[in-house]
C-alpha cells in the first residue's frame, strides 16, 4: 500500500499574501496607518488656504515610512523577548519567517529613504526631527523598557512626533496646530499604553520588561496616570478652540470625546479588570482617529482652508 499523500499548501497567491502579511506585521504598519493619518492631517493644516493635499499625503508617506522602520528595528532587539511572551511569540522573526539580517536591512532602506525623501522633497528640519524621532525610538525607547517604568514617557516622545513632522515639512517651522496635535498626541499615548501594559502585565513581567502596571505597586499607579492624563487631555484638546484656530462643531466634539475617555479612564481605575482595561483600549483607538476627523471637518478649519 502505498504511503498516503500529504496536502500541501502551493496557492502561489496565499504565499504572497501569507508574505506580504509578515512584513506588515514586522514593520507594525497597522499601527503605522495611525501614524500616517496624523501626519497628514498635520501637513494638510500647514498647507493652509490653497494647500496641495498630494503634498501632505507625500510628507505622510514618507513618515510613515520612518515609522515602519522604527517598528521593525524594535522588533529586532526584542527578538529574545517577544519569544518569550504569548502576544508576539509567533512574528516573523521569532518563526523564522523573515531574517535579522533583511529585516535590518529593509528598516535601515526605510529609515534613510524617509530622511532623503523628508530633506530633498521638503526641508532640512523635518529630516532631522523624523531622524532624531527614529532614533529615540529605537535607541532610548527600546532598550530602556528592560531598565525603567519611565519609558512610557521616553516613548510618548517619538510617538506624538509624526503630525508635528508632518506640520514642519510643510511650513518650515512650528505653529499652532503642531504644538496643539503634538500635546494631544503625547497626553493620549498615557491611557493607551496603561490599558496595553495592564492587560499583558505577565507577559511583559515574565520577558523582564519594566512596564508600569507588572511592577510591584504599579497596577494601581497605572490606573491613576490613565485619569490623569486624559483629565489633562481634555484642555489640551480645546487649545485649537481657544487659539481661533478651530470652531465651535471642533471643540464641542472634542470635550465629548475627551469626556468619554476620561470615563473609561476613571472605570479601569477604580476598578482593573480585563474586560475594563480591553474598554479603554477600544476608546482610546476611537478617540484618536475621530478627534483627527472633526478637525478636518471643523467648518472654520475648512474655511480657512478655501479662502
Amino acid at each position: 500500500m502505498s504511503a498516503p499523500r500529504v496536502e500541501t499548501n502551493t496557492d502561489p497567491v496565499t504565499g504572497v499574501g501569507a508574505r506580504i502579511n509578515d512584513w506588515v506585521q514586522l514593520t507594525k504598519l497597522r499601527l503605522a496607518s495611525l501614524v500616517s493619518f496624523a501626519a497628514f492631517v498635520g501637513a494638510l493644516l500647514a498647507e493652509g488656504p490653497g494647500g496641495s493635499i498630494w503634498n501632505a499625503l507625500e510628507a505622510a508617506l514618507w513618515i510613515t515610512a520612518s515609522a515602519a522602520s522604527g517598528g521593525a528595528l524594535n522588533q529586532v532587539l526584542e527578538r529574545d523577548t517577544d519569544r518569550l511572551m504569548a502576544r508576539t511569540k509567533d512574528r516573523p522573526l521569532i518563526t523564522g519567517r523573515i531574517s535579522a539580517r533583511n529585516a535590518i536591512l529593509v528598516a535601515a532602506a526605510l529609515g534613510v529613504a524617509s530622511g532623503v525623501g523628508l530633506w530633498t522633497r521638503f526641508n532640512p528640519l523635518a529630516a532631522m526631527l523624523s531622524l532624531a524621532s527614529l532614533f529615540a525610538y529605537v535607541a532610548v525607547y527600546t532598550p530602556l523598557k528592560r531598565v525603567s517604568t519611565l519609558n512610557t514617557v521616553v516613548g510618548a516622545l517619538p510617538g506624538a512626533a509624526p503630525p508635528l513632522i508632518g506640520y514642519v515639512a510643510i511650513a518650515g517651522g512650528l505653529g499652532n496646530w503642531a504644538v496643539s496635535l503634538f500635546a494631544i498626541v503625547f497626553a493620549w499615548q498615557f491611557p493607551h499604553f496603561m490599558s496595553i501594559a495592564w492587560m499583558y502585565r505577565e507577559e511583559y513581567k515574565r520577558a523582564g520588561m519594566q512596564m508600569l502596571p507588572g511592577v510591584t505597586g504599579g497596577e494601581p499607579i497605572a490606573g491613576r496616570q490613565a485619569l490623569v492624563y486624559s483629565l489633562c487631555l481634555l484642555p489640551i484638546s480645546m487649545l485649537p478652540g481657544v487659539w481661533g484656530d478651530a470652531g465651535p462643531v471642533y471643540t464641542a466634539g472634542a470635550v465629548l470625546l475627551g469626556m468619554g475617555y476620561c470615563v473609561a479612564s476613571y472605570r479601569f481605575m477604580a476598578r482593573q479588570t480585563r474586560p475594563r482595561a480591553r474598554q479603554l483600549l477600544w476608546t482610546s483607538l476611537v478617540y484618536l482617529p475621530a478627534l483627527l476627523t472633526l478637525i478636518l471637518c471643523d467648518p472654520v478649519v475648512r474655511a480657512a482652508a478655501e479662502k
